[in-house]
């Protein structure tokens, strides 16, 4: 047996007791102290990490599973195609595709998919089930030693509950189709816990020639409880989904009449993804210290079908492809941690191999193949170590000082001989901090990082372009980044507190979107910078609101006559949020997100328009029920979820086609109404 499988095999890891205790409040939505209300003074590392409870992710309108990760300060969900596909992610001036550059784990296992179908580090959170989630925990930065790939603009992690205080039964229905029913529920069982859950989902959509006709099917079950001296679980989670796409459409089509902006140029578009894990952990004292260890198996399978270009590549069967992904994931982490009075030290150990049986791009006509552009096998495995120790310098002065080494191994079986391979290749980062404390209410924090993203497995072995047949040289196996950040953080009263963060990003190569192959391929080195503010203010146990704005400077650090200017990278983003919670049953919610302008080729001469959203929650709380009315995008804005600049060809014009925006329009108001029963 593989040793990788083996030590997994054995690896369990939960949840601190701490977390169990906070699940035990009235409800799921109601819990107090948790979240955005606590005092990470004399805690946190830097001003960008921080938690979100489940009272949060429960009062927010959320128009697609992935817009939880708009809690991220600063962080934009957005879709560019149909709703069974990851969403399209944007912080810190990245384009983060679907995930590129932000880590995401879910109870310890990672949903970046390295060396995937459609783009490297693809994050599809489809298969969460919000009203399970516990915690949101995001750290934004390459400042953190117990994090690895993907995480130079930062990570998020989420934790499901290991029960909930009271079960749940809610069926929604809204306009264009909109109907999920959920049921989750937790029993005690002797001296464990079994918590489970399930969400249906379907959908039609606005769109005028495309019924998504999502269907979309979530179980979760966990067992756990005391084992031997510490805390175990084990997890079983289970996602399909298929759906139709109406993915980008170039501008000029609406602008002659061809289609409206809810149309399609390519009816035959979509997706389907199946997503099923066993995990288990185990938490427990252990060397006179604390011993955490967890281990995950993933089965994973994926097929999108895109046309971005119409008919530029292909006039007679048009440019229809499909992305293809089937593959199987195993990983451990494994650390120990020691707390003394003045400091304490974290070692670690992660494993983590994707067994990728296929992974593969082929032309197709109406979801029907019609030839193979490239078919590769895949084994890629990585290995990291850590070390972090904090101490406490002075009465006021904290300190931290982590070191981490990342080893990889790629091995590439591709339909082309030549572009098989394989390669390995390891890099050592250095994280360190210091923060000061010279007031109970105020934190500074000075924070430097290292960090890393990893490459598709198929760039680092290339030698043929599998399309064109020219030689092309392959790419580095991993990228570094390297960050700074000042911040401080200020905890006026259990009331009002705020963040303040200005920081800078190095990365040796830029990973872009692309447009007619629908990956991601290695660009130019790049530079970004900017300053980040977070306003929390809890005016009564009934109201609080907050406020999040973030600035960025991002651009390409070489010089190129295309231009500096990074596509997709977002210069300005804003959050802000009322959330009302009366003691007469009463609750309502607004949430605004806005983001500005951004660039959509390298010397800046095409942006897009920037866009703005608002979203509304009323509803009220009887003794066992809630009824709760949703309305999204209240304002009915036709601003875009996404702008691209690409060529493309319709029918009738130039073979060599037309450079365009290609766009994907917000979505029109739509209402929704939920009852809720709990018992």
């Amino acid at each position: 047996m593989d040793p990788l499988i083996s030590l997994m095999a054995v690896a369990l890891s939960g949840i601190p007791d701490s977390l169990v205790a906070e699940a035990s409040s009235e409800s799921l939505e109601e819990v107090s102290v948790l979240g955005r209300r606590l005092n990470l003074t004399g805690e946190a590392i830097s001003a960008s990490q921080g938690e979100v409870g489940p009272a949060e992710i429960g009062s927010w309108p959320l128009l697609r599973t992935g817009d939880l990760m708009e809690f991220v300060p600063g962080m934009v969900a957005t879709q560019h195609s149909g709703s069974g596909k990851a969403n399209q992610y944007f912080l810190r001036g990245f384009n983060l595709d679907h995930g590129t550059d932000f880590a995401t784990f879910v109870d310890g296992m990672p949903v970046n998919l390295r060396t995937h179908g459609h783009g490297q580090g693809y994050t599809d959170l489809n298969f969460v089930i919000a009203e399970t989630v516990q915690r949101l925990r995001y750290r934004k930065g390459p400042y953190y030693a117990d994090i690895g790939d993907f995480s130079s603009a930062g990570a998020a992690e989420f934790t499901i509950a290991d029960q909930l205080p009271q079960g749940l039964a809610e069926g929604s229905v809204g306009e264009y189709g909109w109907r999920r029913g959920v049921i989750a529920d937790s029993a005690e069982l002797s001296s464990s816990q079994l918590l489970y859950a399930a969400e249906w989902q379907t959908y039609s959509g606005p769109w005028r020639d495309i019924d998504e006709d999502v269907g979309k099917l979530n179980l979760l079950a966990r067992l756990s409880g005391d084992l031997g001296t510490g805390r175990g679980r084990v997890t079983l989670m289970s996602y399909d989904n298929q759906w139709n796409s109406p993915d980008q459409i170039p501008a000029r089509a609406v602008a002659s009449g061809q289609i409206d902006a809810y149309g399609s140029l390519d009816p035959t578009l979509g997706g389907e993804t199946s997503r099923h894990s066993l995990s288990a952990g185990w938490d427990a004292p252990l060397a006179g210290g604390d011993f955490s260890a967890s281990g995950y198996m993933i089965d994973y399978e994926f097929s999108l079908w895109s046309n971005f270009t119409y008919q530029l590549d292909n006039p007679q069967q048009g440019d229809q492809f499909k992305q293809f992904d089937d593959r199987r994931i195993y990983g451990f982490d494994l650390s120990q941690s020691w707390n003394g009075e003045r400091g304490g030290w974290q070692l670690g150990l992660q494993g983590r191999r994707d067994d990728i049986a296929q992974v593969g791009l082929y032309r197709t006509n109406r979801r029907d193949d019609v030839s193979t552009v490239r078919e590769d096998a895949v084994v890629e495995d990585s290995l990291g170590i850590y070390a972090a120790h904090q101490y406490q310098l002075t009465d006021t002065v904290r300190s931290y000082l982590g070191m981490r080494y990342d080893h990889y191994d790629f091995d590439v079986d591709a339909s082309l001989p030549v572009n098989s391979g394989s390669r390995s290749d390891g890099a050592s980062s250095v994280k360190a901090s210091l923060a000061w404390q010279p007031l109970p209410v105020a934190e500074f924090y000075g924070s430097f990082g290292q960090g890393l993203h990893s490459n598709d497995a198929r760039g680092t072995v290339i030698q043929v372009d599998p399309n064109s047949g020219d030689p092309v040289d392959s790419v580095d196996p991993l990228v570094a980044s390297t960050g700074y950040e000042l911040g401080a953080r200020v905890f006026v009263t259990d009331q009002l507190h705020g963040t303040l963060a200005v920081w800078d990003l190095a990365l040796d190569s830029e990973l872009l979107f692309v447009g007619d192959a629908g990956n991601t391929e290695a660009s130019r080195p790049s530079e970004r910078n900017g300053v980040e503010l977070g306003v929390y203010w809890f005016a009564t146990d009934a109201l609080n609101t907050e406020l999040e704005l973030a600035y960025t400077d991002a651009s390409f650090s070489d010089s190129d006559p295309a231009g500096s200017e990074i596509p997709g990278a977002i210069p300005f983003v804003a959050s802000a949020a009322v959330n009302y919670n009366g003691q007469n049953g009463w609750f309502a919610a607004l949430h605004l997100r806005h983001f500005g302008p951004y660039p959509l080729i390298e010397d800046g001469s095409v942006e897009s328009d920037g866009a703005s959203m608002v979203n509304l929650r009323v509803g009220r709380e009887f003794s066992d029920w809630r009824i709760q009315v949703d309305l999204m995008n209240a304002l009915d804005s036709d601003d875009h979820d996404v702008d691209y600049f690409y060529g493309s060809r319709l029918p009738g014009e130039a073979m060599s086609g037309v450079e365009d925006v290609h766009y994907h329009i917000f979505e029109p108001r739509a209402l929704r109404a939920s009852v809720r029963y709990r018992f």
